[in-house]
């Protein structure tokens, strides 16, 4: 009798860091991987080991750990304070199967490329702009031409171009009895705790501003999921050092039972912002005319569903915020290099740097309004009213979001990848 060939056990490894990049990036890889899982499409020979692990990051906000684990998909998901220890000795989480693929969604690229040496797992790269180590990896997976074009001539047979893996957010486009014949806006303050420290202060004024000046438009705030309500009292409070000078304070956050809103936030000056703690929740954040967001991962969403935005980075509090990528984010720490670092940001970085939005970045031209500098809640406030005043500007700027989207299925193109790459 012959017996059943036995199932070979794969590791895949998925490298992340900050909450924008679990929702965006690896949630819709996850979908898909899941999919595969489930619906016997893949490899009958092959189990997966599906893990995480999480990476050092200055713009993580400390939840991400919780996040990952309860989407109950992972046999493993390892905190970032733990990564030196998994490079140093992996047994200290468990077994490892001989043979892997670690995958990069979000960090720094440097950090999959170790780990995939210390594992002897092959390693694929997501590449939204550059790739940055194409010698150590095993396929580089593009958002885009242009990343490929930057690369040597000899790691070019590396890389598969995917395209943009916010294109995947998927949602019913349907009506809801709350948004009709209403106006509403979103307010996105970041999902990072350092983009927050300044977000909420300068948001909640402005939100008082747009109320006193024009009482039919509602207002919302759709929560990352690793942010909770009760974290907008830190932000006001005190401990926050820019709290003080904002205008804006909270009367009172209370749970909204009947309706797809979770709070309602009221503020001392009397207005109501109706707070969306559920994810996904692109449904409801797509029926709104406007947003106003920070810079981020925020302003790819956004453009992924088309919902008008206005960008700010109040640049007069950049001492505090310490929200930058790579070095920048990891020196910015350092009381004395970090007042080097703010200089330098604001007397070269941001003069350099034409767009800071994912729209206009990926264009390469202003599509959506950018407003970078020393501004105030009021100004904002003023703008909201014009554009909420003025429709066609709006539906151009919507129109302008619905020619850059590029054609889906990014996620589902990965995962391919990753299965090519271990078979």
């Amino acid at each position: 009798m012959i017996s059943a060939k036995k199932k070979k056990t794969i590791a895949v490894v998925i490298i992340s860091n900050g909450p924008g990049e679990l929702e965006t990036w690896v949630k819709p890889v996850v979908r898909n991987l899941k999919k595969i899982l489930t619906d016997g499409t893949g490899n009958k020979n092959i189990n997966l080991s599906m893990r995480m692990a999480l990476v050092p990051c200055p713009n993580a906000n400390g939840n991400e750990f919780k996040v990952a684990t309860e989407w109950g998909f992972f046999e493993l998901v390892t905190p970032a304070q733990s990564f030196w220890r998994l490079l140093y000795k992996p047994s200290l989480f468990g077994e490892w199967p001989e043979k892997g693929v670690i995958v990069f969604l979000g960090g720094d690229q440097f950090w999959s490329v170790l780990l995939s040496k210390r594992l002897g797992y092959k390693n694929i790269t997501y590449a939204e702009w550059i790739a940055r180590w194409p010698r150590w990896n095993t396929y580089i997976a593009a958002m885009s031409e242009k990343v490929k074009n930057k690369l040597p001539k000899k790691y070019k047979s590396k890389c598969i171009v995917i395209g943009d893996l916010m294109r995947d957010v998927s949602f019913k486009k349907e009506q809801l009895k709350e948004f009709k014949d209403k106006e509403w806006v979103a307010i996105l303050p970041g999902s990072k705790k350092a983009k927050l420290l300044i977000g909420i202060p300068f948001f909640l004024e402005m939100a008082d501003k747009i109320s006193a000046m024009k009482t039919t438009i509602n207002l919302m705030i759709p929560l990352a999921s690793a942010i909770e309500a009760k974290d907008f009292y830190y932000y006001l409070s005190d401990k926050n050092i820019i709290s003080n000078k904002y205008s804006a304070r909270i009367k009172s956050i209370k749970k909204s039972n009947d309706s797809i809103f979770d709070y309602v936030l009221e503020t001392q000056n009397n207005s109501k912002i109706f707070i969306l703690s559920r994810n996904p929740n692109y449904e409801i954040l797509s029926q709104c005319k406007l947003a106003v967001t920070t810079v981020g991962a925020n302003t790819a969403e956004l453009a992924a569903i088309k919902v008008p935005m206005i960008v700010v980075l109040p640049t007069q509090h950049l001492n505090v915020m310490q929200s930058w990528d790579g070095i920048f984010g990891i020196f910015g720490k350092i009381p004395f290099i970090n007042h080097l670092i703010t200089l330098f940001i604001k007397k070269w970085y941001i003069k350099k740097k034409k767009f800071f939005s994912w729209p206009n970045i990926k264009a390469g031209k202003l599509i959506v309004p950018e407003r970078i500098g020393r501004i105030y809640p009021k100004d904002i406030a003023k703008e909201v009213i014009f554009l909420m005043n003025n429709k066609r500007l709006l539906e151009d700027q919507k129109f302008k979001l619905s020619e850059q989207r590029g054609n889906d299925g990014a996620a589902k193109k990965l995962v391919q990848l990753i299965l090519k790459s271990i078979s």
